[in-house]
């Protein structure tokens, strides 16, 4: 039955559990037209075996010949391909299926037998092991990611499994993160399985992004493609009404809502010493929680008189004072105090659906990134912590909040080993979706990241990646990473991706799809309205935020 497949690529030689298989190649193939990284069965004789190329071998069956090799004789040289030459592949199994089962994908834990065939993989083996796309299916979560090495096949990726955990997505730059992060986006709204804010940066996926393509330079943003469904929030509205952005809402905010912890994840960015911090303890202790604007407004003598009248060191606090003034210059989006409650009308936006994207504009240095995305993740995760043990606490009479994604770029700064285990970002990332609220962290140093917080990340989107301490990183915590480093390592620059984890049943490699017209007719609604009425009802809706979550009038 096994070998009335067709697909026939060669059969195993020799292998082991630990270390995978070999493949001896038939004559008729030649290795250039193999792929480290492709998707293959082996056949054995009660359970099948879908595996992964590794590695690709010239070998010989009579070492001698490769001391007298046949130079330019192209005769001599096809007599002794396929019988005294021959290529060899290494083929690590990933799952198993017996033949005689209920068809169930089983972890490896047995190897075929001696010459099991291997075969390609065909489109039912993909559909098999990775699932299909059904839009007429609510509990079919499946979404297509793009195509496997030399096939036409989608490869899917399940959306509802994907959520649970916090996911990342890596590559060096240039390698077409954003695109990939656009995407995975685009798929979670598209099968509304949660709702998303993201930190954009550089402004990439809110109205439309620069693309590299000379027939098309301008790609589609989340707002172009799903209209009301997403809300743009600006920190400089200016810059977004010069984009074309029609209708973002500007965000501010007041130095009140900056707390210690905000400036400890600032230290290196800000040369903070800890007895400068121990000392912003002491103002604001004494001074309440205008004490930042009150602190920037005293002279050298009232720094002075505040330390003789209470603890403190009168150095740390003008340094302190010095550097609260250099946010400031850098942050136009803060302001003494801000009346208007921005986080309960993003968490209402969240709760009737939307997906929320924060645009920076100009003010996308890095200080200002950090400061912004702090101070609002932090606020957002209290609000859901304390929905979340109203609901636990009384699941009948109580609405679980929405599932929440947030997606943060430049992670290696929120989660690096100083300051992952205090940030809002290393909590959430160590909760594992305890409240609600996962992380898609989206990064080209995976290396500075925690390996704690990376051990905890459920799938992993990995394009090309050269330093050897990020593909370290990458791996950890994956068994028979070794393997699967080569695979990594021979990744094409643009448009490929190794993608493994807790949404996926086994590693794959994919060329991931076109961010093109073709994708936006996918996913997009067919009858989109921008919902002129969306406005009026979640500003209703924030309003009963406001009084309702915080207490505020």
């Amino acid at each position: 039955m096994a070998r009335s497949r067709v697909g026939h690529l060669g059969i195993i030689t020799q292998g082991s559990l630990s270390g995978g298989l070999e493949m001896r190649l038939d004559p008729d193939h030649s290795v250039e037209d193999l792929r480290v990284g492709r998707f293959v069965v082996v056949e054995g004789r009660r359970s099948r075996f879908f595996s992964m190329l590794t590695d690709v071998e010239l070998s010989a069956a009579n070492q001698s010949i490769l001391l007298n090799p046949p130079a330019e004789d192209d005769f001599l040289m096809d007599v002794l391909s396929g019988g005294s030459t021959f290529g060899t592949v290494k083929v690590q199994p990933m799952l198993m299926m017996e033949r005689d089962g209920e068809h169930e994908l089983l972890p490896v834990k047995t190897i075929p037998h001696h010459f099991s065939p291997v075969y390609e993989a065909t489109n039912s083996d993909f559909a098999l092991v990775f699932g299909e796309e059904d839009e007429n299916s609510s509990d079919n979560l499946h979404f297509n990611i793009g195509k496997p090495l030399n096939m036409e096949t989608p490869v899917c990726i399940d959306l509802g499994r994907f959520i649970e955990r916090s996911n990342g997505i890596f590559g060096k730059s240039g390698t077409g993160k954003s695109f990939l992060t656009r995407i995975f986006l685009s798929g979670i709204i598209h099968r509304d399985v949660a709702s998303m804010l993201v930190f954009d940066m550089h402004n990439e996926y809110g109205w439309q992004a620069m693309s590299e393509s000379k027939s098309a330079p301008r790609v589609k943003g989340l707002k172009q493609l799903f209209g009301h469904k997403v809300v743009v929030f600006s920190l400089d509205a200016e810059s977004s009404r010069t984009r074309g952005l029609p209708d973002a809402h500007e965000l501010s905010i007041g130095y009140n809502q900056i707390e210690i912890e905000d400036l400890e994840l600032l230290k290196t960015e800000l040369a903070l010493t800890e007895a400068t911090l121990e000392n912003a303890y002491i103002v604001k202790e004494k001074l309440g929680q205008d004490w930042i604007s009150t602190l920037i407004d005293m002279s050298g003598e009232e720094i002075e008189e505040f330390t003789q009248m209470y603890k403190g060191h009168p150095t740390a606090l003008k340094t302190l004072q010095r550097r609260l003034n250099t946010i400031i210059q850098k942050t136009p989006y803060l302001k003494p105090r801000v009346n208007h409650d921005y986080v309960a009308e993003i968490i209402a936006h969240i709760q009737a659906g939307k997906h929320i994207v924060l645009e920076f504009g100009r003010q996308n240095n890095l200080l200002s990134y950090m400061l912004a995305t702090n101070v609002i993740t932090r606020r957002i995760h209290a609000e859901y912590v304390r929905r979340s043990e109203k609901y636990i606490a009384n699941p009948e009479s109580v609405e679980a909040p929405r599932k929440l994604m947030i997606v943060i770029e430049e992670a290696h700064k929120f989660l690096s080993p100083q300051v992952a285990r205090q940030t809002i970002f290393g909590i959430i990332a160590r909760e594992m979706r305890k409240y609600f609220v996962t992380l898609l962290i989206v990064d080209q140093r995976p290396s500075g990241i925690d390996p704690e917080v990376l051990s905890q990340i459920g799938t992993r989107v990995t394009a090309l990646l050269n330093d050897d301490k990020d593909i370290d990183a990458v791996f950890t915590g994956v068994s028979g990473s070794q393997t699967l480093r080569t695979v990594l390592a021979q990744l094409d620059p643009k448009q490929q991706a190794l993608v493994l984890g807790y949404a996926v049943p086994m590693p794959v490699v994919v060329r991931t799809r076109a961010f093109d017209t073709d994708f936006y007719r996918a996913v997009t609604p067919r009858h989109l309205s921008m919902d002129p009425d969306a406005g009026a009802t979640v500003k209703s809706r924030g309003k009963r935020a406001r009084e309702e979550l915080f207490g505020l009038d």
